[in-house]
Order: structure tokens, then sequence, then C-alpha cells
């Protein structure tokens, strides 16, 4: 359900703004939007996982108040972000 170091450092790597970056927003952003997917998956095979549920849905309000602060401090690289996640919004 949660993802690897590999997986975790490769995303930073991605979305880092300089070297050695892991608190930016747009990196915090990248490893939740990867957490929620994965829990997504798990949610399609155990429907009543509620536990789960709540955690997924905790994770997905995080994200959209780091979105919202990256909106507020600069549109055009929260464009840019959602782009690259493929997020709808």
């Amino acid at each position: 359900m949660s993802i690897t170091a590999e997986r975790k450092q490769e995303l930073v790597k991605e979305y880092a703004k300089a070297d050695g970056d892991t608190g930016s927003p747009e990196v915090q952003v990248a490893i939740l939007t990867e957490r929620i997917v994965n829990l997504t998956e798990h949610l399609k095979t155990h429907k009543k996982d509620f536990h789960s549920r709540r955690g997924l849905l905790m994770m997905v309000g995080q994200r959209r108040r780091l979105l919202d602060y990256v909106k507020r401090k600069e549109t055009s690289r929260y464009e840019e972000l959602i782009k690259r996640l493929g997020l709808r919004r």
C-alpha cells in the first residue's frame, strides 16, 4: 500500500526545486499523489476497508491544502504541477 523508499527518492529527484529539496510543496504533493493512487487501487479490491478509506480522505485533503497554498503563492507553479501530475483541478 505504501510507496517504497526507492520510489520516494525518484519522486524527490523529479520534483525537487534544488539539490536535497525534500520539503517543497511540489515534492510533498507528488508523494501524496503516489500514495493516493496506491491506496485507491487497494480500496478497489477491499471495498469494506473503511479505516483505509478514512486515511485516503485525509491524504486527499492534505494534498488539496498544499495545492491551494501553491496556487496562492504562485499560480504558474500550481498550473505546471497539476499538469505534470495529471490532476484535474
